[in-house]
């Protein structure tokens, strides 16, 4: 995110038209969206008045479009975020004979996860319950693996996927060989 406050003044009154425009709504209609007066939104438009912070939460709010990322210049826009092989944080469960890769972001911790989860012969990730609604997704990506969720149980390939229940006691374990397996975990 830009840092330089001459900079964020001079890049918002045109990222909150283009916003604007985006969506299709006329000033009138952000007015109404975001309970800030038209001619206090036409005034930032044009550069003629900086809001206060309150201002630019209910005008984004309004706008659908986040807080930060308006303010961001156009170059950050266009990069790629590579978390290399050897920087994945991982997690070693030895006993149950699991490595757990997380590839999601810090930041979506809690929301929407996702791991590369490699299992030894046997090994296995026993799981308690997550918060309620928290549905997992599970793709086989080598081996086989039986599943259970609550009392339900599957054996599962390469190239199989389910969805299952993580708001109940559940777990994946490998059989008759290693196995490596996909997860993403959507919390409700």
């Amino acid at each position: 995110m830009t840092e330089n406050v001459d900079d964020i003044l001079t890049l918002l009154p045109a990222r909150l038209k283009e916003a604007r425009r985006a969506q299709g709504l006329s000033l009138e209609a952000v007015a109404n969206l975001s309970g800030v007066s038209r001619s206090m939104v036409s005034q930032i438009e044009r550069g003629e008045s900086s809001p206060t912070i309150a201002t630019l939460w209910n005008l984004t709010r309004a706008l659908q479009v986040d807080f930060a990322g308006l303010l961001d210049s156009n170059e950050a826009q266009d990069r790629i975020e590579v978390l290399r092989d050897s920087d994945v944080p991982s997690i070693e469960n030895m006993g149950e004979g699991c490595l757990i890769r997380i590839l999601s972001p810090p930041e979506d911790a809690g929301g929407h996860e996702v791991y590369d989860i490699r299992l030894k012969d046997g090994g296995a990730l026993n799981s308690q319950p997550h918060g309620r609604g928290t549905v997992e997704h599970l793709t086989i990506l080598e081996g086989c693996v039986a599943l259970s969720s609550g009392g339900a149980r599957e054996q599962l390939q390469a190239g199989d996927t389910a969805r299952y229940a993580a708001d109940v006691p559940h777990a994946i374990e490998a059989k008759s060989g290693p196995a490596r397996v996909f997860l993403i975990v959507k919390n409700a």
